[in-house]
C-alpha cells in the first residue's frame, strides 16, 4: 500500500486527530453548549442499516492493533465505555484489511475465550507499538502470551478452536458490511459511525458518540412507546 492511497491518507488524518487533543473539558464543554453532530460531517449514516442483536443500543469499535491511532484512541474509548448507560452494550470488532493480519483478530477473540480482555487487551497494544512485536505469528503470539503468565497449551487449544475461528469469520463480515475502511471507527446502533478523523479531533469524536448513543435511545424509547 502507498502513502498516496486513500486509506492510508486516512489513517494518517485519524493518527492525527487522535493524538491532536487529549479528552478533557473540551468535551464536556461542546456538550454543554449543545453540540449537536451533523451527518456528513462529524458522523456518517450507515448505509444499509445494519441489524443490531437484542433490545440495548449496540456500539461497536472498529480497531487494529497494529493502526497507531487506534492504540492513541484505545484508553479514551475505555473510559467512555465505563460511562455508558446500562441499556447500552458495547461489542468490540477486530478489523484485518488483508490475510496477514488476520492473527490479531484470532489473537483478540482467543482473549475474549479466555476472559483475558480486562488486562491483556491493553498489553498487546503496548507489545506493538512499544516493544515492536507485531505478533502475527502462532509461536510469538504464544510466547507473548506466555510471558503474560498464560499456559501456553491452553491458549493454543483456544487459538486454534472452533470457537474463536467462528468468531473470527463473523467479525470479517461484520466490518465488511459495515463497509470499514479505517480504523478506528467507532458504530452506534447499527445506523451512524464516527472516527476521530470524521469527527475532527477526539474531543468531538467522543462528544459525537454521546449524541450519537443518546439519539439511538430516544428512537428506542419513541418506537417503544408507540
Amino acid at each position: 500500500m502507498t502513502i498516496d492511497s486513500p486509506l492510508t491518507r486516512r489513517r494518517l488524518l485519524a493518527v492525527a486527530a487522535a493524538t491532536g487533543l487529549a479528552t478533557g473539558p473540551l468535551a464536556a464543554l461542546a456538550q454543554q453548549r449543545g453540540f449537536t453532530p451533523a451527518e456528513g460531517k462529524e458522523f456518517k449514516a450507515v448505509r444499509p442499516p445494519q441489524p443490531v442483536s437484542g433490545n440495548a443500543v449496540e456500539v461497536l469499535e472498529f480497531f487494529w492493533y497494529g493502526c497507531p491511532a487506534c492504540n492513541a484512541v484505545e484508553p479514551h474509548l475505555e473510559r467512555w465505555r465505563k460511562t455508558l448507560p446500562a441499556d447500552v452494550v458495547y461489542r468490540r470488532i477486530p478489523v484485518a484489511f488483508d490475510a496477514q493480519r488476520a492473527p490479531h483478530t484470532r489473537l483478540y477473540y482467543t482473549l475474549e475465550a479466555m476472559k483475558r480482555i480486562d488486562d491483556l487487551h491493553p498489553r498487546v497494544f503496548t507489545a506493538y507499538h512499544k516493544d515492536k512485536r507485531r505478533l502475527l505469528d502462532q509461536k510469538e503470539i504464544a510466547d507473548f502470551m506466555a510471558a503474560q503468565g498464560v499456559d501456553r497449551k491452553l491458549w493454543m487449544d483456544n487459538y486454534n478452536s472452533f470457537t474463536v475461528s467462528t468468531r473470527t469469520n463473523q467479525a470479517d463480515q461484520i466490518w465488511k458490511a459495515y463497509r470499514i475502511d479505517g480504523t478506528p471507527s467507532v458504530a452506534v446502533d447499527g445506523k451512524w459511525i464516527s472516527s476521530p478523523a470524521d469527527a475532527g479531533g477526539l474531543d468531538q469524536f467522543i462528544a459525537t458518540l454521546d449524541a450519537l448513543v443518546e439519539r439511538a435511545r430516544r428512537e428506542r424509547s419513541g418506537s417503544a412507546k408507540k
